[in-house]
């Protein structure tokens, strides 16, 4: 795979650089989601750009009591500085239903009556679950209901330059899918969330951790189907516990501490790929970090836990 340069298409281009943190409120912040929110941060700055904070919370059962604003609140306490106000996915439905209806009118969308059950017994495992195979593409069964919604992908190979990763691609047909835009609980699917949302914030610039790169092809893929621009990716290293999983809340990560600040920007950091100097306070530490970021100095990743001391 190989790794591109520490470049910037938007900003060599005259486009004023936007980026953005998106967690979802399932819980706190750990010490992995701090090293995307610092990455993204830093990358933003450095470009002399904007970053922006949306709170991705569309499903509801999911959502943990609290804990948006508690993500604000530590976000607040480590020193990050966000750009105008912070955007809620739950308050955008209408947008996402915007998107699918122009979908629909195109024929790039079709309503599927499939169950989950029903497509395991009859798909083959892909990148990222199983591949569905195309009950419904062509109509519902005779009888049946729609349940949910999903994107033609066509055929043909989707590829494109991580900034960190370097050369990615997909044959969706073969790798994905047909994929859900709207699930049969009615709750809208994160890949059509996540692209118009960044679509109409003027995102430039998406840099998160390397764990969504699997669902890049699919995103580029609805850009292209909605006639929008695609953003500039990067795809920051997961930090994984001793077992190489990524750190989160379902392998129960430790939520950060905001008393611990600068101890744990600092480990970020240097699981970052950089070694700041021991000890420093907040303030000094930023600026530090400012000065010294560049992405040419991240590791691809995955980084383990308990590799920096």
């Amino acid at each position: 795979m190989n790794r591109s340069t520490d470049s910037h298409p938007q900003g060599a281009a005259g486009t004023p650089y936007r980026g953005r943190f998106a967690p979802s409120p399932t819980g706190r912040l750990h010490a992995g989601s701090l090293m995307t929110a610092l990455g993204s941060y830093l990358d933003a700055r450095a470009h002399g750009g904007q970053w922006l904070l949306r709170i991705e919370d569309l499903d509801a059962p999911r959502m943990v009591p609290g804990a948006a604003d508690a993500i604000l609140r530590t976000l607040e306490a480590y020193g990050f500085e966000w750009d105008g106000e912070v955007v809620y996915q739950s308050r955008r439905l209408g947008l996402y239903r915007t998107a699918l209806d122009a979908l629909l009118a195109r024929g790039a969308a079709y309503p599927c009556a499939c169950t989950r059950a029903q497509v395991a017994a009859h798909a083959r495992r892909g990148v990222d679950g199983y591949v569905y195979p195309g009950t419904c593409a062509q109509g519902l069964p005779a009888g049946a209901s729609a349940r949910a919604w999903r994107l033609r992908v066509g055929d043909g190979t989707i590829g494109f330059v991580d900034r960190l990763q370097g050369e990615y691609a997909q044959d969706l047909q073969r790798d994905v899918g047909d994929f859900v835009l709207l699930r049969a609980d009615g709750v809208w699917a994160y890949q059509l969330a996540v692209v118009v949302d960044d679509a109409e914030q003027g995102v430039t610039d998406v840099v998160r951790g390397a764990d969504l790169l699997v669902s890049t092809p699919r995103q580029i893929k609805l850009i292209e189907r909605l006639g929008l621009v695609a953003p500039a990716y990067c795809h920051l290293p997961v930090l994984v516990n001793a077992q190489g999983e990524k750190l989160s809340k379902q392998t129960l990560a430790p939520e950060l501490d905001p008393d611990g600040a600068a101890a744990e920007l600092a480990l970020a950091l240097s699981r970052l790929g950089f070694a700041p100097p021991p000890r420093l306070p907040l303030a000094e530490l930023w600026r530090w970090a400012h000065e010294h970021w560049s992405l040419s100095g991240v590791p691809a990743g995955p980084v383990n836990i308990g590799a920096v001391p």
